[in-house]
């Protein structure tokens, strides 16, 4: 891989920028972020410009694939004393989706029905279960690890479960919209 991709921007590393955007997706005041990692706004617009330009151009790819790891990591040196405030009920529901799988491709079916409702399924995951995108899709990326270790027949299992809770999920959208937009066509 050619070195300059990697080139910290004006004193950012790749793993800088991807926690200063996990922080952000969590919802934590940019504002804290920037004074953390001791840069203004001016420096962030350019930093968002110039690190997903650097992913796109990367032949390799191993540059998207470093900020992956490091927009799941859950540690960062500058800002681990910032966090988004998060209600008990948001802090249980994460550590709940983190140890039961179950529960975890409940809100993942529960989400892509969103979704297909018309609904911003991250953020109908934030409203009902005080979960946010970054958090819910850091718990994702660690589960899709898992499908690695864990057998087809194992994570087959896994996806059922998700299409049947999208399906209980889909019926609730369609009630509480007055049904879908087709159910008055006759054939």
């Amino acid at each position: 891989m050619d070195k300059d991709y990697l080139e910290p921007i004006h004193g950012i590393s790749l793993q800088d920028y991807a926690a200063m955007a996990k922080r952000m997706v969590q919802g934590v005041d940019e504002t804290l972020i920037f004074e953390a990692m001791g840069i203004d706004r001016a420096i962030w617009d350019e930093l968002n410009t110039l690190w997903p330009q650097r992913m796109a151009e990367d032949p390799s790819f191993q540059v998207s694939v470093l900020y992956s790891q490091y927009f799941s990591e859950e540690s960062h040196p500058k800002l681990d004393g910032i966090r988004a405030d998060v209600s008990s009920e948001g802090a249980a529901n994460l550590e709940r989706i983190k140890t039961d799988r179950y529960f975890f491709e409940e809100l993942a079916g529960a989400r892509n029905a969103a979704y297909e409702y018309g609904l911003d399924g991250a953020q109908w995951i934030l409203d009902n279960f005080g979960i946010n995108l970054a958090d819910f899709q850091s718990v994702s990326m660690r589960y899709g690890e898992e499908n690695q270790r864990i057998g087809t027949e194992a994570m087959l299992a896994y996806l059922h479960y998700q299409d049947e809770k999208k399906e209980e999920y889909a019926e609730r959208f369609a009630a509480e919209r007055g049904g879908n937009v087709a159910d008055d066509v006759e054939f």
